[in-house]
């Protein structure tokens, strides 16, 4: 199983718009970040988690045209206002792609998006929508979700575990349950939201994620979501052994 992190920033991309690259250093290509996601894989199996707007040119880059599955963790636009491109993923493969979200924001985005799961004008729907449970199993991986705070908000957590060992997915969220600690421990890696250093209201921050590690012990963890003031060489100076600033298209293999 490997996962590649098809995007490693924030609502707003670093840099934002403006050329505003804060304290990230723009001649540096890892502190180019396009908006948060991840593809998760087997050799028989492929799961994206988001369509943000960057969807295009994260599966072009990834060089993806067939998905197993797409997962959303919440409506928020930087996770779901891509998928208008899933089409090109139906054509691809000659059939609707099977979505997967919490029955509240199933709901949410088959208003939102209504020509995409029931079709419009002749055209057909190009994506089929389950509720999504706290466990399935999809292909030869097995997800596990857990609901998340962010902010006045919720998202999912999510767990991938496989025959040879397991990635938990914690993007936007603020604080942690103690559902959310039991389905991130014994992880093998693990992508974590990392906004910033200063405390946010609706995202974790650099001094609690550290801290979380400490108590979870991932084997290995990847910051994500993360912003302008997150320079990608000074993190990766500072941040212990096991901690690695993400960046897009890092893969990890396990």
């Amino acid at each position: 199983m490997k996962v590649r992190i098809l995007g490693s920033g924030t609502s707003s991309g670093v840099p934002r718009i403006g050329n505003d690259w804060g304290a990230c250093d723009p001649t540096n290509p890892r502190n180019r970040r396009l908006r948060a996601s991840i593809l998760v894989e087997t050799a028989t199996t492929r799961i994206l988690v988001d369509t943000g707007p960057d969807m295009r040119e994260q599966l072009l880059a990834a060089k993806v045209d067939t998905l197993d599955a797409v997962i959303w963790t919440h409506d928020h636009a930087d996770h779901t206002h891509g998928i208008d491109d899933l089409r090109q993923v139906f054509h691809a493969m000659g059939r609707p792609v099977r979505g997967l979200a919490r029955p509240d924001l199933k709901a949410m985005l088959e208003r939102r998006f209504s020509y995409v799961f029931r079709g419009h004008d002749g055209y057909p729907p190009t994506v089929v929508s389950e509720e999504l449970p706290d466990a399935i199993t999809i292909g030869d991986i097995t997800v596990r979700t857990v609901e998340q705070p962010h902010g006045p908000f919720v998202s999912a957590g999510l767990r991938f575990d496989s025959m040879v060992g397991s990635i938990g997915y914690a993007t936007d969220f603020s604080a942690m349950t103690p559902d959310m600690a039991m389905l991130y421990q014994d992880l093998d890696i693990w992508i974590v939201d990392a906004l910033r250093r200063r405390p946010h209201p609706s995202h974790a921050d650099l001094p609690s994620v550290l801290g979380w590690v400490e108590t979870f012990r991932p084997r290995h963890t990847v910051l994500a979501h993360m912003d302008q003031s997150m320079d990608y060489a000074t993190l990766a100076a500072e941040l212990p052994v096991g901690v690695e600033p993400g960046y897009d298209g890092l893969e990890l293999l396990l």
